[in-house]
């Protein structure tokens, strides 16, 4: 065994040393080999000199372990030289410093993946549809008012004369007035929270009483309808008025990040600029399909379309406006407005033109849900369709809502799966009842609502006065302009607030929040404050 206990202290000791150079060499050290050698030199320096230093390193290799010289010297050798295992250690962790909660996170804030691909692709096949289908009838028109009889050139000058102005006027009124609400909500939220309320309530009330006073069918039973939503407008001003306290704190703060984004508007102006002029030109294309086949059915398709392109537009809004303000809130970064508008118009867009086909018809749901929440459960038939229609609204709400195009903006995700892991946040952060309650969605559709009323009311007056077969149907295209073009500027105070809510269940102890959402989650569950209308069917549920 002594015989044997060299060669393995050696073979050891070789080990060391290869493994401490493979170390060296692999980090990139400089002057590795002359290091080692020096600090050799200096651990036999005492025996001998310089000449004779190969001798002493072969006799000190065939020193007994137990050599007091021996243990000193590989004491202090072994806490400068690691071990194998321990020279390897370092070398893979710096090989796997991924960081793992920062390295995915930002790879998802700059995903250049392309979501909702078939709602794109059906999209921009509308879209060059749309397009071709316009051209073809503005040239059809333009024909007719050459080449076809004097009745249908009468007929045409007649549209041009007493139609196209007052659909000018109104969608260039419609953008003074989206400007309007949307410069006044972010400068006083509070005071104009209860203003919209009731000043909607009074516009279309006084549209609709208009429209009646001229005695025709058509027009009465436009006014009708707009005496019809004022009341219920009415009705509902009231219904949430204890809510209005705590939306209009919510929407102070949710605002206050704006004013670090000086630009944050000017995709607002690029897609009102576009809106305008893409309405320009349907006007063209509805006149000219007066002298294509089937009339009616051609102008309902156009409506259609445009119903789809301008709210396309308002999402492409409200992802920019949303990219901005949430990694403003989950970074701490000031992002380049330009930039998010790009992203928001190709990668994202997917995204913006699934949720502008789903979005509206959840929402007319949730209000038909809202109002079966209200029956009492007496009636066993009007129980089972409220049941059955909160349980439908709760399947959709988890796969598909509004509060989907922060994750959509901020990480890239699809419509429904940003929409389930938006629900799933709130469920977790017990904000579920607190988010349903919330009425700023509302309040935008209510000043879209009030800009078309305006509309109206200008737009049938002068009709009235200068053709009045023309009365009813300006009357509600107008409404539909004024109330679209509105509803793209108020994306942006619309985008603050989702921002707000979805950042802050993403992350509750962000110092860029304060306690409101707390105290509020506080409040309802000490039972001081009550949501009249949740969501959920726990009134309905039987024990």
């Amino acid at each position: 065994m002594g015989a044997t206990e060299p060669v393995v202290v050696e073979k050891e000791n070789e080990t060391m040393a290869g493994a401490k150079t493979k170390e060296d060499l692999e980090k990139g050290e400089v002057g590795v080999e002359e290091e080692r050698k020096a600090q050799n030199n200096n651990d036999v320096g005492d025996h001998k000199s310089h000449d004779h230093e190969e001798s002493h390193l072969s006799s000190f290799h065939r020193l007994n372990p137990t050599n007091p010289l021996r243990i000193v010297i590989n004491s202090s050798t072994r806490v400068a030289t690691p071990s194998p295992a321990q020279s390897q250690r370092p070398h893979t962790n710096t090989r796997s410093t991924p960081a793992p909660q920062q390295n995915p996170q930002a790879v998802t804030l700059n995903s250049r993946k392309y979501t909702n691909r078939i709602s794109l692709f059906i999209f921009v096949i509308h879209l060059f549809l749309a397009v071709a289908l316009v051209c073809f009838l503005v040239f059809k028109g333009v024909q007719g008012l050459i080449q076809d009889s004097e009745s249908t050139k009468r007929k045409e000058k007649a549209v041009l004369k007493y139609f196209l102005p007052q659909v000018e006027a109104s969608s260039f009124m419609s953008i003074i007035l989206a400007f309007i609400w949307q410069g006044a909500i972010r400068k006083w939220p509070t005071l104009m929270l209860h203003f919209i309320l009731w000043f909607t309530f009074v516009m279309s009330l006084a549209a609709g009483v208009l429209l009646i006073c001229f005695q025709k069918p058509a027009t009465d039973g436009v006014g009708v309808c707009l005496i019809a939503f004022a009341i219920g407008n009415g009705l509902y001003a009231c219904w949430v008025s204890h809510r209005i306290k705590f939306c209009c704190k919510v929407l102070s703060l949710s605002l206050q990040p704006v004013s670090k984004f000086p630009d944050l508007n000017k995709s607002t102006y690029h897609v009102l600029g576009a809106g305008f002029l893409w309405i320009s030109l349907w006007v063209l294309a509805v006149i000219g399909a007066l002298n294509f086949y089937f009339p009616p059915l051609t102008i309902i398709a156009l409506v259609l379309s445009l119903i789809w392109i301008i709210e396309v537009m308002r999402n492409v809004v409200n992802i920019t406006v949303s990219r901005a303000i949430s990694l403003y809130y989950l970074r701490g970064m000031q992002s380049n407005t330009q930039f998010c508008f790009l992203r928001a118009l190709t990668r994202n867009l997917g995204s913006a033109c699934l949720g502008s086909l789903f979005v509206p018809t959840i929402e007319a749901l949730r209000i038909v849900a809202r109002g079966l929440n209200l029956l009492e459960g007496e009636d066993e038939f009007m129980f089972c369709c409220a049941h059955c229609c909160l349980r439908v609204m709760e399947s959709i709400f988890r796969n598909g809502n509004s509060w989907a195009y922060v994750q959509i903006a901020a990480y890239g995700k699809g419509f429904v799966k940003a929409s389930q892991d938006t629900w799933a946040l709130f469920e977790k952060e017990d904000m579920v009842s607190i988010v349903d309650a919330d009425i700023t969605s509302s309040i935008c559709f209510l000043t879209g609502v009030c800009s078309g009323s305006i509309c109206v009311i200008v737009v049938a007056a002068w009709t009235h006065k200068v053709h009045q077969t023309f009365t009813a149907t300006l009357s509600l295209l107008t409404f539909l302009i004024g109330y679209l073009l509105t509803r793209i500027a108020m994306a942006v105070p619309h985008a603050c607030v989702s921002c707000y809510y979805v950042c802050y269940a993403e992350n509750p102890d962000n110092r860029l929040f304060d306690k409101t959402i707390k105290d509020r989650q506080a409040l309802l569950k000490t039972g001081r404050d009550v949501v009249p209308t949740p969501r959920g069917f726990r009134r309905y549920t039987r024990t």
